[in-house]
């Protein structure tokens, strides 16, 4: 069968004087469809549903931001102060009393302090690590919930694979697309990184690029602070002149199809190729992401509260995406591990690192982001979860990585370290798990990355057991792990 597209040969293209090619006349054979690749996407998120189960915290998330705190943060200097211990154990910042009674944190965080009823937090989190301590492969397992079996021998991941296990973000908004005309992931404001390996474990993999994250990544280097200030995002804006021209030809094009061929259109009418051809056209010209991006509606006070850096308007960014519809939003820590300056890879420097760089910007930026949310009535739907990939070496001085350290240093450390979560029916002003004297191992409810993205699938009322297919078209859990659900209140 064969169709006219009617319209003016070459006029809505950038070469007018091109004539009348192949491209003016559309030969649908029987497996052919036309589509938007955004309208396929949409489509490709809708085609699976949670699998059914239930307990605590079933079903209370809407949506979901990560504050993805890459480089492994030293539990010990944060969340899990010492004392009676060693000096080259007990940490060089002084413990603070919290909202919690009997509850302490470093006086690197004296806001975090001040909302930490609103919050539980994790001091058990632990793994025993296939290799080396590398940070690429503790991200990969942190953000899939399985182990890569492909490791350099610098300790160092290929780069992302189509054959990857996909970030959990990528299998929530396959599960649960969003409901409304807005991006349902979005990653920011950098790539997952470590050395030359980029986005390892931050795409998804098999599941098809269709639910990959939009990736938004200003330009500037990891110290330029102003970044967030040059957020750009012409792929969601309506142009008033030849793209809408395009658009509007499209649907056109799709109409004459349909009229033209309504035995086609009735085999696909299962598929609802107008509803996601809609929905995409509705999420570029409805104008929410556009205005979720636009930072600059936000009261000049709210942004001050943030804090004026690439972390704080990020959590203000995360929490209007949310706001505006988005299912997922990581917020990946804006500097790189094995980097000085701003990063939590402290290997050296540590007591001035923290101190004036890292641990502010996290102080002011998370508390405020928890704060904000409840104050708006959006906590008990928004699951809130900051974490690295481990905590740092209970010693300082000593390498458990093979990694140098200073004195003024602590190397990687999976076995014990803390996780803080908030929102969504998680308990409020509660401490789940305990490390030893000197926060080398937990003593009590050990916590595995992948009983925490259990526990975050359970918190969206995704069974953590549910199946996915690899791209060998082999069945996967989506985390072979059980939900915490002494989290839950």
């Amino acid at each position: 069968m064969m169709i006219s597209i009617p319209g003016v040969p070459g006029k809505d293209l950038c070469d007018r004087n091109l004539g009348q090619t192949r491209r003016d006349i559309l030969r649908v054979g029987g497996s052919s469809m036309l589509g938007l690749g955004l309208g396929a996407m949409l489509q490709a998120q809708a085609q699976a549903n949670p699998a059914t189960a239930g307990g605590p915290g079933w079903g209370k998330a809407k949506s979901i931001i990560l504050c993805y705190l890459q480089g492994g943060p030293s539990h010990l200097d944060l969340w899990d102060p010492k004392v009676n211990v060693p000096d080259n154990v007990k940490s060089v910042f002084n413990p603070i009393d919290t909202k919690l009674p009997g509850v302490q944190v470093t006086e690197l965080l004296p806001k975090i302090a001040g909302i930490l009823d609103k919050t539980t937090l994790i001091r058990s989190m632990s793994y025993t690590p296939n290799g080396l301590f590398n940070h690429t492969a503790a991200i990969y397992q942190m953000m899939t919930g399985y182990t890569t079996d492909k490791v350099s021998p610098s300790g160092q991941l290929e780069p992302p694979s189509p054959k990857d296990f996909p970030n959990f973000g990528s299998n929530i908004i396959r599960l649960l697309p969003p409901k409304v005309p807005m991006l349902p992931f979005v990653m920011l404001p950098r790539p997952l990184q470590e050395s030359n390996v980029v986005g390892k474990g931050g795409t998804a993999g098999f599941l098809g690029k269709a639910f990959d994250p939009y990736t938004l990544f200003p330009a500037g280097d990891d110290m330029d602070m102003d970044k967030m200030a040059r957020i750009r995002v012409e792929d969601l804006e309506m142009r008033a002149d030849v793209y809408g021209q395009r658009l509007e030809r499209r649907a056109k094009l799709r109409d004459v199809i349909n009229a033209g061929m309504p035995e086609v259109d009735r085999a696909v009418q299962h598929l609802k190729l107008n509803e996601y051809y809609d929905q995409a056209l509705s999420l570029i010209a409805s104008g929410r992401a556009r205005d979720a991006f636009s930072l600059d509606q936000e009261p000049r006070e709210v942004r001050d509260r943030y804090g004026r850096n690439t972390f704080g308007q990020s959590c203000m960014l995360a929490r209007r995406l949310v706001e505006a519809g988005t299912r997922v939003v990581e917020v990946v820590w804006p500097k790189v591990a094995n980097s000085d300056n701003h990063s939590w890879d402290v290997h050296s420097g540590l007591s001035t690192r923290m101190k004036t760089q890292s641990a502010p910007m996290l102080d002011q930026g998370l508390s405020t982001l928890i704060a904000d949310l409840d104050e708006r009535g959006l906590l008990s739907e928004t699951l809130v979860v900051a974490v690295g990939e481990f905590g740092r070496s209970p010693q300082r001085g000593i390498s458990t990585s093979g990694n140098g350290n200073s004195d003024d240093g602590r190397d990687h450390w999976p076995y014990c370290y803390t996780a803080l979560v908030a929102g969504a029916g998680v308990k409020r002003g509660y401490v789940h798990g305990e490390s030893d004297a000197t926060g080398s191992a937990p003593i009590r409810d050990a916590v595995h990355p992948g009983e925490l993205l259990a526990t975050i699938y359970q918190s969206f009322g995704i069974a953590p057991q549910t199946i996915v297919y690899n791209h060998l078209n082999q069945p996967r859990e989506l985390v072979k792990a059980e939900a915490v659900s002494a989290l839950f209140a």
